[in-house]
């Protein structure tokens, strides 16, 4: 694991991610770039695994950016620090194989899932594929990838999901399984803190999706924060 490396073009909010990232113990080591040199430098050095990347880098910015890092040996990871209104940024990201997107004033339990999910790789204790019930992706870097399939990191919230939706009613059970995965733990780890098997977290994991208008767990963990449901 060659942790994370934070590129932003603002000073305040790059530090305000690293230090967002320093509290999430799977992305250590947490690095900062504030070009696209620096960036590439650093990636040579020790490749990392996941690159956040401001979506309005200065010259010669994002695109440029993916670009180089692609020719870095074990290329990592990219995802996109945006904001609605970015789609043109993000719509030529995504097309060279950036994984989606999430907002500069990204939390920690919010990275935490992300970071979850993206680890967890094909091998992984969850995969990359999606939960039953649950549209998901395979999590690679092709050039192929779509908008609608990085809905598990970022997404625009499904209508249901934005903030004219009733209220939403969880069961304690399902709260609990929302913040294990909000501390980026898998189904498995879940289950054994809840002393419940990883099928009974998977169904509790199913209705709260339902319930949220969620894709992904990196969708339910960000409705739920949105929504004051975990903190």
């Amino acid at each position: 694991m060659a942790g994370v490396v934070v590129c932003h073009g603002s000073t305040t909010v790059r530090e305000r991610i690293v230090l967002t990232a320093l509290g999430v113990p799977a992305l250590a080591p947490v690095r900062a770039a504030g070009s696209v040199d620096e960036l590439v430098a650093l990636a040579r050095r020790m490749p990392p695994t996941i690159v956040l990347l401001d979506a309005h880098l200065p010259s010669p910015g994002p695109v440029e950016a993916i670009r180089r890092l692609r020719a870095v040996p074990a290329p990592a990871t990219v995802v996109m620090l945006a904001v609605p209104g970015d789609e043109i940024a993000l719509d030529r990201a995504i097309a060279l194989g950036a994984r989606g997107y999430l907002s500069p004033d990204v939390g920690r339990a919010e990275l935490a899932a992300v970071a979850a999910h993206i680890l967890a790789g094909p091998g992984g204790p969850e995969g990359r594929g999606p939960v039953d019930g649950a549209v998901g992706q395979d999590g690679g870097l092709a050039a192929a990838t779509t908008a609608a399939t990085t809905a598990v990191l970022s997404p625009e919230l499904p209508a249901q999901a934005q903030g004219g939706m009733g209220e939403v009613q969880l069961t304690k059970r399902e709260i609990e399984v929302l913040v294990g995965m909000s501390n980026g733990r898998s189904n498995a780890q879940i289950g054994q803190e809840l002393y419940l098997s990883e099928d009974t977290i998977k169904t509790h994991a199913r209705r709260l999706f339902r319930k949220l208008g969620a894709a992904d767990r990196a969708q339910a963990v960000a409705i739920g924060l949105r929504r004051g449901l975990i903190r």
